[in-house]
C-alpha cells in the first residue's frame, strides 16, 4: 500500500479510468488496495433514481418551503439542484476548488475524501406547490395531477405538524450518513434565497429490500420487514404499481409518487411483550421470519393461520395495493417528556396512485392492525416524483418549461 496526496477529482477519474480499486483516506490521502472501487448510481436516466436502486444504509431526507412566488426561481431552483445532484452522485465536489481565502468554499467539503457509497438524490414536489390556501401558485394549478391528494386523516394519527407536509422533498441515501447528509446540506445552500428546510429526518439501516440481491432485513422490533416487498427486477410489477402510466400527466410519466410517514414504536412496551405476543402481533415467527404456521420466511401466507387482527394478515388483504416499500431506522435521541427513546421506522413507499394504494391500506391498517398497540404516526407527507431527467435537463423540466 503506498500513500501520496491527491485530489477527490483526480482519485474518481483514476478510478473510472483504471478500475483499480482507489479510496481515499483523511486528509485526502490517497490509498491503493485491491479490489477496492468507487461505488456510484447513475443519476441520468428514465426514472430517479434512489426508486429502484437497491436501497443503500443510510437516509437523509428533508421537505423544503419555497420562500418565492416566482415561477422562473422554482424553475431555476430545480435546474440548479439537478445539476448539484448530479455531480454529487458522481463523487463530484461542488463548484472549484477555493483559491479566494476571503470567500467561502462552495463545498461544504466534509464528503471529501468519502466514496459516493451509491449515492442518490431523489426530488418531489408537495401538493403546496400547485395550490396553497385556495390560491393558484406559480400558475400551475390546473397541471397538478389528479393522484396528488392530501393525505386524509388516518386512524391512529398522531401527526406534529411540524413534521408534516412541504413544497418539494429531497431523498439522499447512501452507504454512508455524512454522504447523504452532504448532499442534502449542499442543496440547501444552493436553494438558500428561494427555499428554508421546513424539516428532516435522518435514517440508518435500511427496513426493507428492493432488490433480488439483498437479504431482508429486521427493524426495530427485532422482525424482518417487508419479505413481500416488490423487487426492482420484477419489472412488470414495477411497471404496474409504481410508475406512472398514461393515465398521468405527460410531465409525470415514468415518475412516481412518494408517501413519507414517520412512525415511532413503543419500544418499551414491546420490550416487555411475551414472545408469542409479539409473534401474533406482527403474523410472522421472529426467528425465521415465516408466517406462522409455515417455516421459510418466503412460504406463502396462509390467512387461515394468522390471527384476524395480525399485521400481516391485514397487509395481504388487497393485491391492488401493493407499494414499493423503502423505509429506515431511526432515533432522535429520548423523548424529554416521557423518558422514553424516540426511535422508530421512518415509512416511505413508491406507487402509482396513493388513492388506490397506500392511503386505502393505511386506512385498513389504521382501524384494525394489532400492531398499532405499539406504534403511533407522528409525520406525513406526499409528494410526486417526476421521472428522470436527461443530460442537459433538469427535473421536473416537463412540469416548468422555459
Amino acid at each position: 500500500m503506498t500513500r501520496e496526496k491527491i485530489s477527490r477529482r483526480e482519485l474518481l477519474t483514476l478510478a473510472g479510468a483504471a478500475g483499480s480499486g482507489l479510496a481515499l483516506g483523511a486528509g485526502g490521502t490517497r490509498v491503493l488496495a485491491a479490489g477496492t472501487q468507487s461505488r456510484t448510481e447513475p443519476f441520468h436516466g428514465e426514472h430517479q433514481g434512489g426508486v429502484a436502486t437497491p436501497q443503500q444504509e443510510r437516509l437523509h431526507f428533508a421537505a423544503f418551503d419555497l420562500t418565492t412566488e416566482d415561477p422562473a426561481e422554482l424553475r431555476e431552483l430545480m435546474r440548479g439542484w439537478t445539476e448539484a445532484a448530479a455531480r454529487m452522485c458522481a463523487g463530484t465536489p461542488l463548484g472549484k476548488e477555493s483559491s479566494t481565502p476571503y470567500l467561502p468554499p462552495d463545498d461544504t467539503g466534509e464528503a471529501l475524501g468519502l466514496d459516493p457509497g451509491r449515492l442518490t438524490i431523489t426530488f418531489g414536489f408537495g401538493p403546496t406547490i400547485f395550490e396553497k390556501d385556495g390560491e393558484d401558485r406559480f400558475g400551475l394549478r390546473n397541471r397538478r395531477p389528479d393522484a396528488l391528494v392530501e393525505i386524509p386523516p388516518l386512524p391512529g394519527d398522531e401527526l406534529d405538524p411540524k413534521r408534516c407536509g412541504g413544497d418539494l422533498c429531497v431523498q439522499a441515501c447512501s452507504d454512508d450518513a455524512q454522504v447523504a447528509f452532504h448532499a442534502v446540506r449542499n442543496l440547501a445552500r444552493v436553494g438558500r434565497g428561494v427555499v428554508v428546510m421546513r424539516w428532516a429526518q435522518p435514517g440508518f439501516g435500511r427496513a426493507s429490500s428492493t432488490s433480488r440481491t439483498q437479504q431482508t432485513p429486521r427493524n426495530l422490533m427485532g422482525f424482518k420487514d417487508g419479505t413481500n416487498n416488490i423487487r426492482a427486477e420484477d419489472e412488470e410489477e414495477m411497471r404496474r404499481y409504481v410508475w406512472v402510466g398514461r393515465e398521468g400527466p405527460g410531465w409525470m410519466r415514468g415518475g412516481t409518487y412518494l408517501v413519507a410517514r414517520r412512525i415511532r414504536m413503543r419500544i418499551e412496551v414491546w420490550d416487555r411483550s411475551p414472545l408469542t405476543e409479539q409473534e401474533r402481533t406482527i403474523g410472522r415467527h421472529r426467528k425465521s421470519g415465516a408466517p406462522l404456521g409455515k417455516e421459510d420466511e418466503f412460504d406463502p401466507v396462509d390467512p387461515g393461520l394468522l390471527p384476524s387482527d395480525s399485521h400481516v394478515r391485514l397487509a395481504h388483504q388487497n393485491e391492488e395495493q401493493k407499494i414499493l416499500r423503502r423505509s429506515y431506522s431511526f432515533t432522535d435521541g429520548m423523548d424529554p417528556e416521557t423518558g422514553q427513546l424516540d426511535a422508530g421506522l421512518f415509512f416511505i413507499c413508491f406507487q402509482r396512485d396513493p388513492r388506490r394504494q397506500f392511503i386505502p391500506l393505511q386506512r385498513r391498517l389504521g382501524s384494525r392492525d394489532r400492531l398499532m398497540e405499539y406504534i403511533e404516526h407522528d409525520g406525513s407527507a406526499i409528494f410526486a416524483c417526476p421521472p428522470g431527467a436527461r443530460r442537459g435537463s433538469f427535473v421536473g423540466d416537463g412540469l416548468l418549461p422555459s
